[in-house]
């Protein structure tokens, strides 16, 4: 619940507040009449109008993450909003190809991240590994469209060669 009673010099009510789609929705509710505060009944009618419209943003706002979770966004050959193609620095300082994905999950209604090693898996099963993390999480089919689409997103060889060539020229500028 968003309702949050406010007592300030400035104000005295109700604020409801959600965010939207990256929005912010935000509605005041006084309880001053004529400079004074109000009590009994009448106040309580206030409380149910800003638990109502409370209520209401929540919906749209519960609608805004249900189309949010659903939405796949491919840009092409190994970009996929929520899964990076990127060089991550290991502890012992080594530089190692890598997919990240970091998506809001469906499944578990939080933020969820891991790291798939293109090293260790290969460029194919790397890929496979993440794209599967990702589908589970946005509970996407493996016989839908929208996965056969995500399976052909994959970074090709020549992708791959760039990225690790781009990383030794940042390592040889460096010294």
């Amino acid at each position: 619940m968003s309702v949050e009673l406010l007592d300030t010099p400035r104000f005295h009510g109700y604020r409801v507040r959600r965010q939207i789609d990256g929005k912010t929705y935000q509605e005041y509710f006084s309880l001053k009449e004529d400079g004074r505060r109000i009590r009994g009944p009448k106040r309580a009618t206030i409380k149910r109008k800003a638990d109502l419209r409370d209520a209401e943003l929540t919906r749209r706002q519960q609608q805004a993450k249900d189309r949010a979770s659903k939405d796949v966004e491919i840009e092409g050959k190994g970009r996929v909003r929520g899964i990076l193609f990127r060089m991550k620095t290991e502890k012992s300082g080594t530089r190692t190809p890598v997919f990240q994905i970091g998506i809001m999950s469906t499944l578990d209604n939080k933020i969820v991240n891991t790291t798939v090693s293109i090293n260790l898996h290969g460029l194919e099963g790397a890929w496979r590994k993440a794209v599967d993390f990702y589908i589970k999480h946005k509970k996407i089919s493996k016989r839908s469209k929208v996965y056969r689409e995500l399976m052909a997103a994959k970074p090709s060889d020549a992708d791959l060669r760039r990225l690790m060539a781009r990383q030794r020229g940042r390592v040889r500028r460096r010294r």
